[in-house]
C-alpha cells in the first residue's frame, strides 16, 4: 500500500464518509473487486439494520437511500461514478471492518488465530488482580469515604507484568490434549491482557447479597445469627453473582454478534489495550494546521501523567475546582439562588460548574456518542422544572424539605427513623407507624420515581417501534442454531469481526444452562436453608424479570452506553408482594436488578472479547473462574468484617467503617419492604399521582417515533433517543445538572467538532485520551485516600472551604417549622 496516492476524488469520498485515509486506503481493495449487484444487495440489508440506529453517520444513509432510489444507477452506471464509487468503499467497511469511525478507530480487523490468550501467565497475573481488588474494595467499600479500584488500574498494571514475565520466565511447560502451555510462551499478548483485564472487571464489585448479610446479621439492624454462616452467605452471593451469567447465552445473538451493538463503553478499553501493543504511528492532521506525530503509547502515558498530576488539586488541595459552583458564592445563604444553582445541595444550573474529570466523565462524553450526552442532559434540564414546580407549590410538604435530597424524612422534616415503626423483631407495626409519620421524600427523589415508572414501559415500547427488525434477526440466528445451519442466510452475521472469531469454537450453550441451574440450586439453597422467611420463587422471579428486559436494555445499553437498571422496579414489585416483610423484599430486589444487571455485564465482555478476538470459550471460562474466586474472597472479607471489626457500623466504629451505603439500604428495604410501595404509591397512598409515569413511559416514545415517521426530511429529528431522554431524569438526588452540564460542552468538541474536522486526529487519540483520564485519576485517588485522607489529612483554607457554605453545606428547605410543629396529617390522622 505504499504506492497509494489520494485523489480529489478520494478526499472527497474521506469527508463524505468520515473516514480516515488509512480506511479509505484498505477500503479501496475490497471496494474494486465488488460488483454493482452484490452492493446493492447489501446496502439493501444495511437499510434494513442501520435505517433507525443514530450512530450510524447520517450522511452515509442519505447516500445510501440516494443509491436505493435511484434505478437509473443500475440501468446506467457510468453516469454515476462518484455515487457508485462511495457505495463500494462504504459496503467494503462494513463487511471488513466497520460502518462506524469509532470502532474502526480502535479495534483491528485483522486477526492471529496463533496468537496466545488463556496461558498459565494470563491465570496468574488475572487472578491475583481479581483476588486484590475483590479484598480491597470489599474491605473498603463500608468506610466513609469509601474506596474503590477499578479494573483500569488492573490494565494498567498488568502490562508490564505481563512484559516482566515475558522477559525472566523460562520456556517450561507441559503438552494437554495436543496443546502445549509453558510458562513462558513468548511476547506478552493483547489479547492476554484483555482477558486479563476481563478477569479483574468482574472480580472489582463485591456480590450485592452483601448489603442482605450485613442488616440481617448486626444487632443495631434485625440481629439474624444465622446470617454469619460463611456456608449462607457463599450460597447466596454465588447464586445472585452467576444466574445473569446463564442467561447471557441467549444475549449473543441480540447483543454480541450484531455490527450495531457497539459496546461505547468497551472503546476505551480497547484503545487502551491497543496503545500499550500496537506501536504503528501514523501521522495524522489536527488542530491548529499542525502534523501531529506522537503515538498512541506516549499519548497515553503523557496525559496519564498529567492527569494523576493534576487530580491532587479538585479531590485535596483546592476543592473549589471540583465543586466550581461560583453562583452560590455570591450569597451562600440564599435560599432559592441555592436551590436553582446550587453544586451540593442545589439543582445545579451551572454552565461550567467544574474542572474535575471525575465528575465530568459519569459517563465519559469522550467515550459515548455525543446523541447520548445531550439526550440526557436535556432530559435531565426538563425534569429540573418538574422538580422547581413540585418545589415551589409545596406539593405533599416538599417545600419543608431539601429540594434535591436522595434521603426520606418524617413530618417534622428530620430524617425518617425506621426504628420507630417496627417491633422488637424488624417487623412492621401499624401503631408504631400511625403514632410516627408517613414517609416523605425530596422534590428531587420524587421526580426520580415518577421518570423511573415511566423508563420501563418506554424502553419496551421504543425498542418494539425501533428494533423490531433487529430483534427478529437474532431470534432467526437463535432458532436456526438448534439445526446446525441448515439455514446459513439466518445464521451468519457477515462482518469481518464474526467472520474472524468463527476460527474459534463458540461456548456451547449447555455450558449456559450448567451455568444457570447451578446458580438457581445455590440460590433455593441459601434462601431455603435459613429462615429468611422468603419464598425459593423469588429466583425465578429475578429470571423473568430479566427474560423481558435484558434484551431491551441491553439494545439500548448497546448502541447508546447508556443502562437502565432494574433496581426500582424489581423493588416496587417485589414489596408489593412481599409487603411488610422487609428481608423477603431485599431477595427480590436483589434477584431482580443483579440477574439483568451481570447478563449485561457478561454481554459486555464478550463484544471486547469479540473485538479483540478472543476465543469465546476461554473469555466464559476467565470470567466464571474469577467471579468464583471473588465471590469466595469477598464472602471471607465479609465474614471478618461482621465478626472482627469493633463497633462496626455505627458512629464509633475504628477506622471509619461505619457502613453508610448499608444504613442507606436498611432504610429502603424498611421503607419500601415494612412499610411497603402501596402504602406510598398505592390507592389513597401520598404519591399514588406518580404512578402516571406508566402511561407517560409508553406515550413519549410513541410521540417521538410519530414525528419522526411524519417530519421524515428532519434529519435532527433522527438523533432523539426517548429512553435516553428518560433516563437523563433519573439523574437527581444527590446528583444534578452540575454533574451532566460540562459533559456537553465537551462531547460536542470531540464528536462533533474534532470528528468531522480531523477524523484521523481523533480516532488516533480520543478514546487513548478517555483511557489515560479514568487511569490517572484511579491512581491518583487511590494515594489521596491512603496519604491524607485515610489520616485525617485535610489542607484548611478557602479553596477546601468554600464549597461547604450556607446552604451548600447545610442543606436549606423554603419554609420552616417551628418546634413542635409538623406539615401533612400528624399522629392519628392517617392510617
Amino acid at each position: 500500500m505504499a504506492d497509494f496516492h489520494e485523489t480529489p476524488l478520494d478526499r472527497a469520498v474521506e469527508a463524505e464518509l468520515n473516514v480516515t485515509e488509512a480506511d479509505l486506503r484498505d477500503a479501496k481493495v475490497i471496494a474494486d473487486q465488488m460488483s454493482l449487484v452484490d452492493v446493492r444487495i447489501l446496502m439493501e440489508h444495511v437499510l434494513k439494520l442501520h435505517a433507525k440506529d443514530p450512530n450510524f453517520p447520517q450522511t452515509v444513509l442519505d447516500r445510501i437511500v440516494e443509491f436505493l432510489g435511484n434505478e437509473d444507477i443500475f440501468a446506467n452506471p457510468d453516469g454515476y461514478e462518484r455515487l457508485i464509487y462511495e457505495m463500494k468503499v462504504e459496503a467494503a467497511l462494513i463487511t471488513n471492518n466497520s460502518p462506524y469511525s469509532e470502532v474502526r478507530s480502535v479495534v483491528d480487523n485483522h486477526d492471529d488465530p496463533a496468537m496466545p490468550s488463556s496461558t498459565i501467565r494470563v491465570w496468574v497475573i488475572g487472578l491475583f488482580f481479581s483476588s486484590a481488588l475483590a479484598a480491597i474494595n470489599q474491605l473498603f467499600s463500608i468506610r466513609m469515604p469509601p474506596i474503590g479500584i477499578g479494573s483500569n488500574v488492573a490494565q494498567l498494571l498488568a502490562y508490564p507484568l505481563g512484559r516482566l514475565s515475558s522477559r525472566v520466565l523460562p520456556d517450561w511447560g507441559f503438552t494437554l490434549w495436543g496443546i502445549r502451555h509453558s510458562l513462558n510462551p513468548g511476547p506478552f499478548s493483547r489479547k492476554e491482557h484483555m482477558l486479563i483485564t476481563i478477569m479483574a472487571t468482574v472480580a472489582a464489585s463485591g456480590p450485592y447479597t452483601t448489603n442482605i448479610v450485613w442488616i440481617q446479621y448486626l444487632k443495631q439492624y434485625f440481629g439474624q445469627e444465622y446470617a454469619g454462616s460463611f456456608a449462607y452467605q457463599i450460597l447466596i452471593a454465588l447464586s445472585t453473582n452467576l444466574i445473569g451469567y446463564g442467561m447471557a447465552g441467549v444475549t449473543r445473538r441480540f447483543l454480541v454478534y450484531p455490527t450495531y451493538c457497539v459496546w461505547p463503553a468497551s472503546l476505551s478499553t480497547i484503545a487502551l489495550n491497543s496503545a500499550f501493543h500496537n506501536r504503528e504511528n501514523r501521522p495524522v492532521e489536527g488542530p491548529f494546521g499542525k502534523i501531529y506525530h506522537v503515538s498512541r503509547y506516549k499519548f497515553f502515558l503523557l496525559a496519564f501523567v498529567a492527569m494523576y498530576v493534576y487530580f491532587w488539586f479538585p479531590d485535596a488541595i483546592f476543592a473549589a475546582m471540583s465543586r466550581f459552583s461560583w453562583i452560590t458564592w455570591i450569597a451562600p445563604t440564599n435560599v432559592m439562588l441555592n436551590a436553582v444553582a446550587g453544586f451540593n445541595n442545589g439543582l445545579g444550573f451551572n454552565p461550567w460548574s467544574t474542572f474535575d474529570w471525575n465528575v465530568i466523565s459519569g459517563p465519559d462524553p469522550l467515550m459515548v456518542p455525543f446523541f447520548s450526552t445531550l439526550n440526557r442532559f436535556m432530559g435531565q434540564f426538563v425534569s429540573a422544572f418538574v422538580i422547581l414546580g413540585l418545589w415551589c407549590s409545596n406539593a405533599w410538604g416538599t417545600a419543608y424539605l431539601p429540594i434535591n435530597s436522595n434521603y426520606v424524612y418524617d413530618n417534622s422534616a428530620h430524617r425518617y427513623n425506621v426504628s420507630h415503626i417496627i417491633n422488637e423483631k424488624g417487623l412492621f407495626d401499624a401503631g408504631r407507624y400511625e403514632s410516627y409519620s408517613p414517609a416523605y421524600l425530596a422534590a428531587g427523589n420524587l421526580t426520580i420515581y415518577l421518570f423511573f415508572f415511566a423508563v420501563y414501559p418506554a424502553t419496551l415500547t421504543y425498542v418494539f417501534l425501533n428494533h423490531r427488525y433487529e430483534i427478529a434477526t437474532g431470534f432467526k440466528s437463535l432458532i436456526w442454531s438448534f439445526w446446525k445451519s441448515k439455514n446459513p442466510e439466518a445464521n451468519e452475521y457477515k462482518d469481518v469481526h464474526n467472520r474472524l472469531m468463527a476460527a474459534y469454537p463458540e461456548a456451547p450453550d449447555w455450558w449456559y444452562l450448567v451455568l444457570l441451574l447451578f446458580a438457581i440450586g445455590c440460590g433455593i439453597g441459601g434462601i431455603s436453608g435459613w429462615p429468611t422467611y422468603t419464598t425459593p420463587a423469588v429466583v425465578f422471579y429475578g429470571l423473568l424479570l430479566c427474560i423481558v428486559f435484558v434484551i431491551p436494555i441491553g439494545i439500548v445499553v448497546a448502541i447508546t452506553g447508556i443502562e437502565t437498571t432494574l433496581n426500582v422496579l424489581a423493588e416496587f414489585i417485589g414489596g408489593s408482594i412481599v409487603e411488610g416483610n422487609a428481608l423477603a423484599m431485599n431477595f427480590f430486589k436483589a434477584y431482580g436488578y443483579i440477574t439483568c444487571a451481570n447478563a449485561l455485564s457478561f454481554a459486555n465482555d464478550l463484544k471486547l472479547a469479540h473485538y479483540v478476538k478472543i476465543p469465546p470459550r476461554q473469555t466464559f471460562m476467565g470470567q466464571v473462574v474469577a467471579t468464583m474466586v471473588s465471590t469466595v474472597i469477598c464472602t471471607g472479607i465479609l465474614k471478618y468484617q461482621l465478626t472482627s471489626i469493633p463497633g462496626v457500623c455505627t458512629p464509633e466504629a475504628v477506622n471509619s467503617m461505619t457502613c453508610p451505603g448499608v444504613n442507606t439500604f436498611f432504610t429502603a428495604s424498611v421503607l419500601w419492604g415494612t412499610i411497603g410501595p402501596k402504602k406510598v404509591f398505592g390507592a389513597g397512598g401520598q404519591y399514588t399521582a406518580l404512578l402516571v409515569g406508566w402511561p407517560l413511559g409508553v406515550a413519549i416514545p410513541v410521540i417521538v417515533w410519530a414525528l419522526q415517521k411524519r417530519f421524515p426530511s428532519q434529519k435532527w429529528m433522527r438523533q432523539i433517543h426517548p429512553v435516553l431522554l428518560i433516563n437523563g431524569a433519573l439523574n437527581w438526588a444527590p446528583y444534578n445538572l452540575s454533574w451532566t452540564f460540562p459533559g456537553v460542552w465537551i462531547g460536542w468538541l470531540s464528536w462533533i467538532w474534532c470528528k468531522n474536522r480531523f477524523v484521523g486526529f481523533w480516532s488516533k487519540y480520543n478514546f487513548v485520551l478517555s483511557a489515560a483520564f479514568t487511569c490517572g485519576i484511579s491512581v491518583s485517588a487511590t494515594i489521596i485516600f491512603f496519604a491524607l485522607d485515610m489520616n485525617g489529612h485535610f489542607v484548611d483554607w478557602w479553596g477546601n472551604n468554600v464549597v461547604g457554605q450556607g446552604c451548600e453545606g447545610k442543606a436549606c428547605a423554603l419554609k420552616t417549622l417551628n418546634p413542635g410543629e409538623h406539615f401533612g396529617p400528624g399522629p392519628g390522622e392517617f392510617h
